[in-house]
């Protein structure tokens, strides 16, 4: 190809005239020995300076990603036949459900969770990039619990494929942002075969996770190989967790004063369905009198529709027994049944990561709803204890019933209430029991080879001071890829 040009510019001009907004044009003649056709080449904008910044260091980041053959070639990395399992060896190969808590409020002690004593082990455990999220909390009661759940999520995804607390790679699905989070691959594609959730509220730390028992692949040198385009399966299970803490009355109370409970429950219309907002007004599982005597709906009566504090109420039960009580216990009641439902609703929502954003959220309804019985909250000698479960709820989307979903709900000391949702393949599948951790025995214990490194032990408030500000100082190629 002979190329030839000349280049004819306008004459520049000082006035506003059309002449001044015309751009310099340049004139090619292209001559070809070959009939091919010739299309000329847009242009393109400019690449930003941080972009540039962020191509080069990715062009530099040496990540042979594999190419994908067709299944059966011979010649991909689907067939090598040294291909191993990805978890232990167990008693069992079939799914199941892990379900832990971790009490926050009884470690890591202090006001700065960089000088609580444990903290700068726990600390080096996770990213930096986590680090420095859990270090700038406001409170240290926040950090704690996000220091907690980073652990926690490391801890199951250690234990279910079988790999190094120091080989665990997270991403979120969809939104990067507000994506639920994942396990990933060495190259950032998703891992089938695992899901899991976290919440955390007032100091407690949950999490529910699902362990698919797939049989993982392996590259040659020795790491899981996620999947590129990661879908649903048959087989697949999502799990969602949520916690609330129903002790948490003062701003309802000020707006309940005002307005009325109704007007208190007529805020989240956006969230609640019509029918969901009326049973939460006018209906009431029990009211708990303050001698600890619970009273059954049928014998609070048409108390039920008191929706006003500060008022005196009186029931007959059929025994004959005569109660006087206050209004605000029977609003207690109706705020314990009022975050019974919140509860069980961001528990599903969750199944898929998409929390309050999910435009559906209205269309999800949830029947015969009853808040469990609170346990007893922690003394001078006892450990807080487990209230009553309920697992009997209906779940309607779009006014058809879900049929492939589990749901439970318990309560935990006076105050909180954890709610568990899987949904998918889950015929055989049990939600257990919640399982308290102990942080040095069932987290630490998994570290063990993390722990062993010589920069175990930094001195972390130096590291976090030193946190980086721009993507591609961040600690791994992976790292930078997924900021």
């Amino acid at each position: 190809v002979e190329v030839k040009g000349t280049r004819n510019q306008q004459p520049t001009s000082r006035g506003i005239d059309e002449s001044f907004f015309k751009m310099a044009t340049t004139t090619v003649q292209i001559q070809t020995k070959v009939h091919h056709p010739i299309y000329p080449r847009t242009q393109t904008t400019p690449i930003s300076p941080f972009v540039s910044k962020m191509k080069q260091q990715f062009l530099s980041l040496d990540i042979p990603l594999p190419a994908m053959p067709l299944m059966g070639t011979g010649h991909s990395l689907w067939d090598q036949p040294k291909a191993i399992e990805s978890y232990p060896a167990s008693d069992s190969d079939e799914p199941e459900i892990t379900t832990w808590f971790l009490d926050t409020r009884e470690i890591w002690p202090g006001e700065n969770i960089l000088t609580a004593p444990g903290a700068a082990e726990a600390l080096s455990l996770v990213s930096l990039a986590e680090q420095k999220i859990i270090t700038t909390k406001m409170f240290v009661a926040d950090a704690r619990m996000s220091l907690g759940s980073a652990l926690l999520k490391r801890a199951f995804i250690t234990q279910v494929l079988g790999i190094a607390w120091k080989d665990v790679k997270l991403a979120r699905k969809g939104n990067e942002k507000h994506g639920k989070p994942c396990a990933v691959d060495e190259y950032g594609r998703p891992i089938e075969g695992i899901d899991f959730n976290v919440s955390h509220q007032n100091g407690l730390v949950a999490l529910v996770g699902w362990d698919g028992r797939r049989r993982q692949r392996y590259s040659p040198n020795g790491h899981i190989m996620g999947v590129l385009s990661p879908g649903a399966t048959p087989e697949d299970v999502m799990v969602g967790v949520d916690i609330v803490c129903v002790n948490e009355r003062e701003s309802a109370m000020s707006t309940i004063e005002q307005e009325g409970f109704d007007g208190w429950v007529d805020i989240y219309d956006a969230v609640f369905s019509d029918e969901e907002r009326w049973t939460m007004k006018y209906d009431v599982d029990y009211v708990t009198l303050l001698d600890g005597t619970h009273l059954p709906a049928k014998d609070v009566g048409r108390n039920d529709r008191v929706l006003r504090r500060n008022q005196s109420l009186t029931c007959v039960t059929q025994t004959g027994h005569e109660h006087i009580f206050s209004s605000d216990l029977l609003l207690d009641a109706k705020l314990r049944r009022f975050y019974t439902y919140f509860c069980y609703k961001e528990a599903y929502i969750k199944l898929a990561g998409e929390a309050l954003l999910a435009p559906w959220l209205k269309q999800l309804e949830f029947f015969n709803v009853r808040s469990p019985k609170p346990g007893v909250v922690a003394r001078c000698s006892t450990h807080g204890t487990w209230g009553e479960e309920v697992d009997d709820v209906e779940v309607k989307l779009h006014g058809r019933v879900v049929d492939d979903v589990k749901m439970k709900i318990q309560a935990f000391e006076e105050d909180f209430m954890i709610s568990c949702a899987i949904q998918g393949n889950i015929d055989g599948l049990k939600i257990p029991a919640f399982k308290k951790l102990n942080l040095q025995q069932d987290v630490l214990s998994c570290a063990n080879d993390t722990l062993d490194r010589k920069d175990s032990f930094m001195d972390m408030q130096a590291e976090i001071i030193k946190a980086p500000e721009c993507p591609e100082q961040l600690l791994s190629p992976w790292e930078s890829r997924y900021w």
